[in-house]
């Protein structure tokens, strides 16, 4: 079985953890610091805070922001549950909006019909890797956080993605564009990301302020620093898969391909639009040895019960996610191509 998604892992990422334990010094300390002194650059920003989990930025961020209760957080329903989470644990409501159906991110329109009085911030998630536009997010005057879980090293307008908003989170999950195992990041202008660093360690401070214990350990660091010098390889690996699928697979009817984004796709997923039905085009696909998914488990607003997001629900029907990542041989990629023109034929 081809796998969907594998970690990118080398012998310099095992020496580079050992050597930490080796010392003795396992949670957070000289290698977090060191981390967060790399990443930052990468996003663009003057500071980054590493946190034990993407989820655990989003939430971070946006009280760093000042969510809480009687405030409202847009956050698009064509995305993962961590976004619902974060706002609710932050005491303020999710104003779900619409997805764009071009870059299957926000719907910029649709986000602006739902802003109020009491938006207290914006979530938009470079999707798959897409750094998406943010011109017409901005333009609300809502402060806005991006999501850059899929999207480290993409670049728009000449910009990296996470440069742009008041803040920017990052995951460094598993199968992730570089890995921590878990892990995440909050980063953006020192005095948010110094807000981030107060309320991810509770421990010996003077007064009770709401605190959390969500750091990153330094074998979890020492792991993303050796990741973070392979980035631009992994990131090219990357391209090279998602060229060989659009060549593979131009020709084949009922799948839509994207279009080559240049730097602004780094394809943390490849995902198509399939004119079939998906559970049995996962099916077959699994059938001829390949794992595929849905990009989106589902929308958040189904799990609400909700309608009215018909963007939104038309991705989910969709859209397919195929294998792409940089152990991806390339005689795997081919086979995952003419898996897919098989079972879109059957």
């Amino acid at each position: 079985m081809i796998a969907h998604s594998r970690p990118t892992l080398s012998e310099e990422d095992v020496g580079r953890v050992a050597r930490v334990v080796r010392s003795g010094h396992l949670a957070q300390g000289e290698e977090v610091a060191a981390f967060e002194g790399e990443l930052a650059p990468r996003l663009g920003v003057p500071a980054a805070a590493a946190v034990s989990s993407g989820s655990a930025a989003l939430e971070l961020a946006l009280r760093a922001l000042g969510a809480g209760a009687g405030d409202e957080v847009i956050v698009p329903t064509y995305a993962c549950d961590a976004l619902h989470h974060a706002v609710t644990r932050c005491g303020a409501t999710p104003v779900l909006a619409d997805a764009d159906p071009e870059t299957l991110g926000l719907s910029p329109k649709d986000a602006a019909r739902r802003r109020t009085r009491r938006t207290r911030a914006i979530v938009a998630v470079h999707p798959f890797g897409l750094a998406v536009g943010l011109d017409e997010l901005l333009a609300l005057g809502v402060p806005l956080v991006e999501d850059c879980a899929q999207a480290i090293g993409a670049v728009a307008d000449g910009r990296p993605a996470g440069s742009r908003g008041a803040l920017s989170v990052c995951s460094f999950y598993a199968t992730k564009l570089l890995t921590t195992g878990e892990g995440g990041a909050v980063a953006g202008p020192a005095d948010h990301v110094a807000r981030v660093r107060d309320a991810r360690d509770y421990d010996e401070r003077a007064d009770l302020a709401p605190r959390f214990n969500y750091k990153l350990t330094d074998m979890q660091a020492a792991l993303g620093r050796g990741q973070l010098t392979r980035l631009d390889a992994f990131l090219a690996r990357r391209r090279e898969i998602a060229a060989r699928y659009r060549g593979a697979l131009a020709g084949v009817a009922r799948c839509r391909v994207p279009a080559d984004a240049g730097a602004r796709h780094v394809y943390h997923r490849f995902v198509v639009r399939v004119e079939r039905p998906l559970e049995r085009v996962i099916e077959e696909l699994a059938r001829r040895g390949v794992s595929a998914r849905r990009p989106v488990f589902r929308p958040i607003h189904r799990a609400l019960g909700l309608d009215g997001y018909r963007d939104a629900e038309r991705l989910w029907e969709t859209c397919l996610s195929l294998p792409c990542y940089p152990l991806l041989t390339d005689a795997e990629a081919d086979a995952v191509a003419a898996a897919l023109a098989a079972a879109l034929a059957a």
